[in-house]
């Protein structure tokens, strides 16, 4: 994490100086932050979340800072604030003909819990892309998420369907190909 995003990620707690203070004695100790104030979130599952940042990063689509909390399998991905009609009105656009996502969209009145500025691999809570300046920007990145979410829903429900009805590897075999003599 730079030393800008540490900066802004502290002014957004409840108690900036308060959470200096426990990141100058424990950088690994996560805080409890406010959502709706600096930042909203998207919270998916870990499984959805890991590919749809994959996705986002693979395609030069702009992403912003990304938590894990592998204790819930939950991945939180940061918004502007204020992102959230757009982020929803987006994702019913896109489910309109397919799997629509589960996740939870936290704004005003919710809280969440945050890294610290630098967790080990074996910390409950950890940094996917830690920030390296303030949340802001193009209303775009809410756009992107929401689309990338519902695509990855879309394709890992295709997935789990495949598996589940057509290999089963243990009992059944590959089915022989037939030709018509043509």
């Amino acid at each position: 994490m730079t030393r800008r995003g540490r900066q802004w990620l502290s002014d957004a707690a409840d108690d900036p100086e308060k959470c200096r203070s426990v990141w100058a004695d424990d950088p690994r100790a996560p805080h409890l932050f406010p959502a709706g104030l600096h930042f909203d979130v998207v919270v998916v599952e870990q499984r959805t979340g890991l590919e749809v940042f994959h996705q986002l990063q693979q395609r030069g689509m702009p992403c912003g800072p990304v938590l894990s909390d592998l204790g819930s399998s939950e991945v939180g991905f940061l918004l502007n604030v204020r992102s959230r009609k757009r982020f929803e009105r987006t994702v019913v656009t896109e489910s309109e003909y397919g799997d629509r996502p589960g996740y939870s969209y936290l704004a005003k009145g919710s809280s969440v819990m945050i890294p610290g500025p630098m967790p080990l691999s074996g910390d409950r809570y950890q940094w996917i892309a830690a920030p390296a300046r303030p949340v802001e920007g193009s209303p775009l990145r809410a756009v992107a998420l929401a689309v990338v979410i519902v695509a990855t829903t879309r394709l890992l429900n295709r997935f789990d369907r495949y598996g589940s009805e057509f290999l089963d590897l243990e009992s059944e075999e590959w089915p022989e190909e037939t030709t018509d003599g043509a």
